[in-house]
């Protein structure tokens, strides 16, 4: 039962409430428990935003993703400039929206839950010199034209190499067990994977299948907002050269504009820190061809 159990919890969120049935025999309190899922979550329907506030978040998270250091009395200040004059406390509960976290410039979509252990940093001072020697995850804020989803991502850090993705409505676990199980089935193990100490990263579900790898886990210092940083660059790269650029009314139509950016980036997009080579090429061993 216990296996079966655990199983199931790492199906989607989506997929297990779509399993409760209330015209069985079994209570749905017991239905929850066998498919690891919260009541709440069963019947919690997101409240769509407003588009004046919607607005502004995505103004946030522009001004943001250029200068990460701000905090919310300097986005106050910036956003006077575009005509919004709005106290610090609304800023703070956008902010809370975005997850971003005024005190020190890291974005944090998922806010730790501690009760789960935390793992040390293992990449102080440590020679990043091949594929698959580090790993590492991260979640962001991707705007759609009324409203949002998030996107998780797993890069290789030699390589600067986009491993696997995923897009989700919620900032739930599952969309990013998804993706490290995709990018473990895919490629070979990493020796070391790091994240930061959102309560997605810290999930027992996540953790086993890690412990399961025998890799070494790291996590992201509190307050240490250098420590994810090529990932931080990527999302940097993905919104100011794709998603600024065009309109997303759906998740689908966010779904096809990730997927041509990744393709882009991982394929065609050189990069001067690899000597002008593109990652899948350094991820793979490919020397480029000269005509």
């Amino acid at each position: 039962m216990n296996g079966s159990k655990k199983n199931l919890s790492c199906l989607s969120l989506e997929r297990r409430k779509a399993l409760i049935d209330i015209n069985i025999a079994i209570s749905v309190r017991r239905q929850c428990w066998l498919l690891s899922l919260s009541r709440s979550s069963l019947y919690y329907d997101p409240k769509p935003i407003n588009d004046s506030d919607l607005l502004i978040i995505n103004l946030i998270d522009e001004i943001y993703t250029t200068h990460p250091y701000y905090g919310t009395r300097r986005m106050l200040k910036e956003l006077e400039d575009y005509g919004i004059y709005i106290g610090r406390q609304k800023i703070r509960s956008y902010y809370k929206v975005l997850g971003l976290e005024a005190i020190y410039p890291k974005i944090n979509l998922s806010k730790r839950n501690h009760e789960h252990k935390i793992y040390p940093y293992l990449l102080n001072h440590l020679p990043i010199v091949r594929v698959n020697q580090v790993w590492s995850v991260d979640v962001t804020y991707i705007r759609l034209k009324h409203g949002f989803v998030y996107l998780v991502a797993i890069i290789d850090w030699y390589s600067r190499c986009i491993l696997s993705w995923k897009v989700s409505t919620t900032l739930h676990t599952d969309f990013c067990i998804e993706a490290l199980q995709e990018a473990l089935d895919n490629y070979s193990k990493p020796e070391i994977f790091n994240s930061d100490q959102g309560s997605q990263f810290t999930a027992q579900n996540f953790i086993e299948i890690l412990l399961k790898h025998s890799i070494s886990i790291s996590m992201d210092g509190r307050g240490r907002a250098l420590d994810n940083i090529f990932i931080e660059r990527f999302w940097r790269s993905l919104k100011q050269e794709k998603i600024y650029l065009v309109e997303l009314y759906t998740v689908h139509d966010a779904k096809i504009a990730i997927a041509e950016y990744m393709n882009f980036y991982n394929l065609k997009r050189k990069h001067q820190s690899l000597g002008y080579k593109v990652p899948s090429n350094v991820y793979y061993g490919i020397e480029e061809l000269r005509i």
